[in-house]
């Protein structure tokens, strides 16, 4: 099955089957059937795309219920450092933090459910990177926890002094004055 469970509930990895020839390849990035057959019945509404250089973070971002994204993630090209912070109150993995190497390469996917906190680094010296929402953006409700919290103490696998990240993404709070609703 190209489904793989993680030890973080409801986040999976997907590795489709590539069909490789000379004239190139040829995947099924998602089907619904599939996916639902899979565990994962989220109704996407929204494709976000963007474009970084190498060092770039993005994150870590979440939107609060009832506004709240589950997210398919792939890399178009390119290689990123994806990371999720499980920010589910009563889980198992509350607060612990998932990576994943999601590049054109390995076309790994990574579905990242409602209540986790997102965010990557690029790797490479530029990347393009698409993820499918199951909610609408929602500006009121978005909130982000600090990218170098030192509690989370995440490894961007990026040189501190090449970070290249947001003002807004500066201004996150740490993960323990996050104040969330997801259990």
């Amino acid at each position: 099955m190209p489904f793989f469970e993680t030890e973080f509930s409801g986040l999976i990895i997907f590795d489709p089957a590539v069909f490789e020839d000379s004239r190139g390849y040829f995947f099924e990035s998602y089907n619904k059937k599939l996916f639902s057959e899979n565990g994962i019945d989220a109704e996407f509404v929204q494709d976000n795309q963007s474009s970084s250089e190498y060092g770039v973070v993005r994150g870590l971002h979440f939107q609060m219920n009832p506004f709240a994204q589950s997210k398919l993630i792939r890399v178009l090209s390119g290689t990123i450092l994806d990371v999720g912070v499980d920010i589910r109150k009563g889980s198992n993995t509350y607060g612990k933090v998932f990576y994943i190497e999601l590049s054109e390469a390995n076309r790994k996917q990574l579905f990242l459910p409602k209540g986790f906190a997102h965010g990557f680094s690029v790797l490479s010296a530029k990347a393009e990177v698409l993820y499918k929402c199951d909610g609408f953006y929602n500006k009121q409700s978005e909130e982000g926890i600090l990218f170098n919290d030192p509690e989370l103490n995440i490894d961007w696998q990026i040189p501190r002094d090449q970070i290249k990240i947001s003002e807004k993404d500066r201004s996150n709070n740490l993960f323990n004055n996050v104040k969330t609703d997801f259990v």
